[in-house]
Protein backbone atom coordinates (compact mmCIF):
# COMPACT_ATOMS: atom_id res chain seq x y z
CA UNK A 1 0.00 0.00 0.00
CA UNK A 2 1.38 3.53 -0.76
CA UNK A 3 2.32 6.01 2.17
CA UNK A 4 -0.24 8.00 3.06
CA UNK A 5 -0.33 10.69 6.29
CA UNK A 6 -0.49 9.32 9.74
CA UNK A 7 -4.33 8.57 11.02
CA UNK A 8 -4.58 10.46 14.03
CA UNK A 9 -7.75 10.25 16.05
CA UNK A 10 -9.67 14.01 15.97
CA UNK A 11 -7.84 15.29 13.06
CA UNK A 12 -10.18 15.93 9.94
CA UNK A 13 -8.67 14.41 6.80
CA UNK A 14 -10.83 16.02 3.53
CA UNK A 15 -9.76 15.11 0.42
CA UNK A 16 -10.70 16.95 -2.86
CA UNK A 17 -11.35 15.55 -6.28
CA UNK A 18 -12.51 15.85 -9.64
CA UNK A 19 -14.41 12.48 -9.74
CA UNK A 20 -11.93 10.50 -10.82
CA UNK A 21 -10.96 7.76 -8.55
CA UNK A 22 -7.74 6.11 -9.14
CA UNK A 23 -7.76 2.21 -8.12
CA UNK A 24 -7.02 2.08 -4.45
CA UNK A 25 -7.95 5.65 -3.45
CA UNK A 26 -10.99 4.57 -1.72
CA UNK A 27 -8.68 1.93 0.49
CA UNK A 28 -5.96 4.56 0.49
CA UNK A 29 -8.71 7.26 1.74
CA UNK A 30 -10.10 5.00 4.13
CA UNK A 31 -6.15 3.80 5.47
CA UNK A 32 -5.87 8.21 6.11
CA UNK A 33 -8.61 8.12 8.01
CA UNK A 34 -10.53 10.49 5.06
CA UNK A 35 -13.63 11.64 6.65
CA UNK A 36 -14.78 14.12 3.93
CA UNK A 37 -14.00 14.50 0.40
CA UNK A 38 -15.05 17.59 -2.28
CA UNK A 39 -16.16 16.75 -5.51
CA UNK A 40 -14.64 19.74 -7.55
CA UNK A 41 -15.48 19.60 -11.10
CA UNK A 42 -16.30 23.27 -11.90
CA UNK A 43 -15.79 22.37 -15.67
CA UNK A 44 -18.56 20.11 -16.03
CA UNK A 45 -22.78 21.34 -16.56
CA UNK A 46 -24.90 19.92 -13.58
CA UNK A 47 -25.73 16.83 -15.18
CA UNK A 48 -22.43 15.62 -15.67
CA UNK A 49 -21.78 16.51 -12.14
CA UNK A 50 -24.54 14.72 -10.79
CA UNK A 51 -23.84 11.83 -12.78
CA UNK A 52 -19.71 12.00 -11.11
CA UNK A 53 -21.31 12.78 -7.49
CA UNK A 54 -23.76 9.48 -7.58
CA UNK A 55 -20.54 7.36 -9.42
CA UNK A 56 -18.65 8.78 -6.07
CA UNK A 57 -20.90 8.28 -3.72
CA UNK A 58 -21.36 4.88 -4.95
CA UNK A 59 -17.63 4.00 -4.86
CA UNK A 60 -17.44 5.70 -1.21
CA UNK A 61 -20.52 3.07 0.09
CA UNK A 62 -19.60 2.31 3.35
CA UNK A 63 -16.88 4.15 3.44
CA UNK A 64 -18.28 6.86 6.33
CA UNK A 65 -16.90 9.80 4.07
CA UNK A 66 -18.84 12.41 3.61
CA UNK A 67 -19.16 14.40 0.23
CA UNK A 68 -19.64 18.12 -0.85
CA UNK A 69 -20.32 18.88 -3.95
CA UNK A 70 -18.10 22.29 -4.73
CA UNK A 71 -20.19 25.44 -5.06
CA UNK A 72 -23.48 23.36 -6.21
CA UNK A 73 -26.10 22.97 -3.07
CA UNK A 74 -28.81 21.93 -6.50
CA UNK A 75 -26.45 18.56 -7.22
CA UNK A 76 -25.99 17.85 -3.52
CA UNK A 77 -29.29 17.89 -2.69
CA UNK A 78 -30.09 15.87 -5.91
CA UNK A 79 -27.76 13.14 -5.31
CA UNK A 80 -28.11 12.99 -1.95
CA UNK A 81 -24.44 14.21 -0.96
CA UNK A 82 -23.79 15.46 2.15
CA UNK A 83 -23.24 19.46 1.77
CA UNK A 84 -21.61 21.99 -0.08
CA UNK A 85 -17.93 23.16 -0.68
CA UNK A 86 -18.01 27.11 -0.94
CA UNK A 87 -15.29 29.60 -3.14
CA UNK A 88 -16.99 32.88 -1.10
CA UNK A 89 -16.69 33.85 -4.65
CA UNK A 90 -18.90 37.04 -4.86
CA UNK A 91 -21.63 35.08 -7.30
CA UNK A 92 -21.33 31.66 -4.89
CA UNK A 93 -24.39 31.16 -3.10
CA UNK A 94 -23.73 31.97 0.50
CA UNK A 95 -23.84 29.68 4.13
CA UNK A 96 -27.07 31.06 4.57
CA UNK A 97 -28.90 30.56 1.28
CA UNK A 98 -27.48 26.80 1.41
CA UNK A 99 -28.92 26.33 4.90
CA UNK A 100 -32.04 27.40 3.97
CA UNK A 101 -32.55 24.48 1.09
CA UNK A 102 -30.12 21.88 3.21
CA UNK A 103 -30.61 22.12 6.36
CA UNK A 104 -28.33 20.15 8.47
CA UNK A 105 -25.87 19.96 5.34
CA UNK A 106 -22.20 20.19 5.74
CA UNK A 107 -21.08 23.64 4.19
CA UNK A 108 -17.11 24.04 3.91
CA UNK A 109 -15.92 27.51 2.94
CA UNK A 110 -12.39 28.11 1.24
CA UNK A 111 -10.87 31.36 3.33
CA UNK A 112 -7.68 33.43 2.26
CA UNK A 113 -7.13 35.85 4.52
CA UNK A 114 -8.14 36.42 8.24
CA UNK A 115 -11.36 38.44 7.18
CA UNK A 116 -12.75 35.97 4.68
CA UNK A 117 -12.24 33.48 8.22
CA UNK A 118 -14.15 35.69 10.06
CA UNK A 119 -17.02 36.07 7.53
CA UNK A 120 -17.44 32.21 7.36
CA UNK A 121 -16.96 31.87 10.86
CA UNK A 122 -19.39 33.98 11.61
CA UNK A 123 -21.71 32.78 8.84
CA UNK A 124 -21.80 29.40 10.40
CA UNK A 125 -19.79 27.30 8.39
CA UNK A 126 -18.51 23.91 9.45
CA UNK A 127 -15.01 23.91 8.13
CA UNK A 128 -12.71 26.63 6.78
CA UNK A 129 -10.24 25.53 4.07
CA UNK A 130 -7.24 27.97 4.96
CA UNK A 131 -4.49 28.95 2.68
CA UNK A 132 -2.66 28.22 0.51
CA UNK A 133 -0.41 27.16 3.76
CA UNK A 134 2.58 26.45 1.87
CA UNK A 135 1.68 28.06 -1.86
CA UNK A 136 0.06 26.34 -4.71
CA UNK A 137 1.11 24.39 -7.29
CA UNK A 138 -0.78 23.42 -10.78
CA UNK A 139 0.59 21.78 -13.34
CA UNK A 140 3.90 21.29 -11.36
CA UNK A 141 4.47 25.15 -11.19
CA UNK A 142 4.12 27.41 -8.49
CA UNK A 143 1.36 29.85 -9.31
CA UNK A 144 0.85 31.19 -5.62
CA UNK A 145 2.92 31.75 -2.60
CA UNK A 146 2.10 30.14 0.71
CA UNK A 147 0.80 32.26 3.49
CA UNK A 148 2.48 30.14 6.38
CA UNK A 149 2.03 28.69 9.07
CA UNK A 150 1.91 32.24 11.10
CA UNK A 151 -1.26 33.18 9.27
CA UNK A 152 -2.93 29.47 10.17
CA UNK A 153 -2.05 29.84 13.52
CA UNK A 154 -3.88 33.28 13.64
CA UNK A 155 -6.45 31.70 11.78
CA UNK A 156 -7.10 28.83 13.77
CA UNK A 157 -7.62 31.24 16.57
CA UNK A 158 -10.16 33.36 14.96
CA UNK A 159 -12.17 30.61 14.12
CA UNK A 160 -11.24 27.45 16.43
CA UNK A 161 -12.02 23.83 15.60
CA UNK A 162 -13.27 24.96 11.99
CA UNK A 163 -10.04 25.61 10.12
CA UNK A 164 -8.37 23.17 7.83
CA UNK A 165 -4.89 23.42 6.36
CA UNK A 166 -4.90 23.84 2.70
CA UNK A 167 -2.35 24.13 -0.15
CA UNK A 168 1.05 22.72 -0.60
CA UNK A 169 0.56 20.00 2.54
CA UNK A 170 3.27 17.00 2.28
CA UNK A 171 3.17 14.09 4.95
CA UNK A 172 6.46 15.75 6.48
CA UNK A 173 4.06 19.43 7.48
CA UNK A 174 1.30 17.88 8.29
CA UNK A 175 2.73 17.82 11.98
CA UNK A 176 3.40 21.31 11.82
CA UNK A 177 -0.04 22.14 10.23
CA UNK A 178 -1.70 20.57 13.71
CA UNK A 179 0.48 22.10 15.96
CA UNK A 180 -0.54 25.77 14.64
CA UNK A 181 -3.96 24.58 15.70
CA UNK A 182 -5.85 23.64 12.47
CA UNK A 183 -8.35 20.66 13.01
CA UNK A 184 -6.91 18.96 9.94
CA UNK A 185 -6.18 19.15 6.88
CA UNK A 186 -7.43 19.46 3.30
CA UNK A 187 -5.69 18.68 0.02
CA UNK A 188 -5.69 17.01 -3.43
CA UNK A 189 -2.16 15.32 -3.84
CA UNK A 190 -1.61 14.21 -0.44
CA UNK A 191 -4.65 12.05 -0.49
CA UNK A 192 -4.18 10.88 -4.05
Amino acid sequence: MAACIPYTIGVIRYAITDGKLAVGSRERWIAAGVTVAQLRAKEVDAGELAAKARALLAELAGAQIALLINGRADVAMATGAAGVHLTGAAEELTVAQVRRVMPGAMISVSCHTLDDVRRARDAGADLVLFGPVFGKREAGERVQEGVGLDSLREACEVAPGKVLALGGLTEATVGSCIAAGAAGVAAIRLFS
